[in-house]
């Protein structure tokens, strides 16, 4: 082998990749993929992009490989703003009253089981979502996994003919979220300070057994 020679391929890669924008890491898209429950509504989310989000749950994995999961998009266009109201956001700060007046999403995606809902079912939607999420960080978005939501009002409101199980808000965010290493049995919950949302995360030594 030439001396050169891994020199070389190293030049050949700089080349192909040269103006090419650089590809997140996943630690990033992890770091970044926080839950934001601001929004800035100057940036409209498409269907089409919603559409990309719901996408890559084509290629990961799901319990027995059942595939039960179905996505109903809402954006700006098709109805999103009668998702208002049928949600909560912000539970360990209910003071706050989040999400700020103005900040609210305004694009959805409504996960729901095409069969009764059990374990496997449960395991696909964390997977899905976290998978969305972070699809939606890699193209600039940002959002959020709402439980708190009422379903009988979903189910009727969006004509739903299966169990709606997870809502994501999606958007461009509007909030600065920093995590903060904790050990365990140190408090979990998520606070705020001078506009900034800490979430407290705990340490890798304190997870393994």
């Amino acid at each position: 082998m030439a001396d050169n020679y891994l020199e070389y391929k190293f030049e050949e890669f700089q080349k192909k990749t040269a103006g090419k924008k650089p590809t997140a890491s996943l630690s990033t898209l992890l770091r970044r993929n926080r839950s934001y429950r601001g929004y800035d509504k100057s940036c409209v989310v498409t269907e089409a992009q919603l559409r990309r989000i719901v996408e890559v749950c084509t290629k990961v994995p799901s319990g027995r490989n059942q595939q039960v999961l179905r996505f109903k998009l809402l954006t700006k266009t098709t109805g999103s703003d009668r998702m208002q109201g049928l949600y909560k956001l912000g539970g360990a700060l209910p003071e706050l009253h989040l999400p700020f007046p103005g900040t609210e999403p305004e694009a959805f995606i409504i996960l729901c089981s095409s069969v009764e809902p059990d374990k496997w079912v449960h395991m696909d939607v964390g997977i899905a979502a976290q998978s969305m999420l972070l699809k939606a960080t890699e193209m600039g978005l940002g959002g959020i996994c709402i439980g708190a939501f009422n379903r009988n009002a979903l189910v009727d409101t969006f004509a739903l003919p299966c169990e709606p199980v997870l809502v994501l808000a999606i958007g461009k965010p509007a909030e600065k979220i920093e995590l903060v290493p904790v050990h365990a049995g140190a408090p979990l919950k998520y606070y705020r300070e001078n506009g900034t949302h800490f979430v407290p995360k705990i340490v890798t030594d304190d997870l393994i057994l």
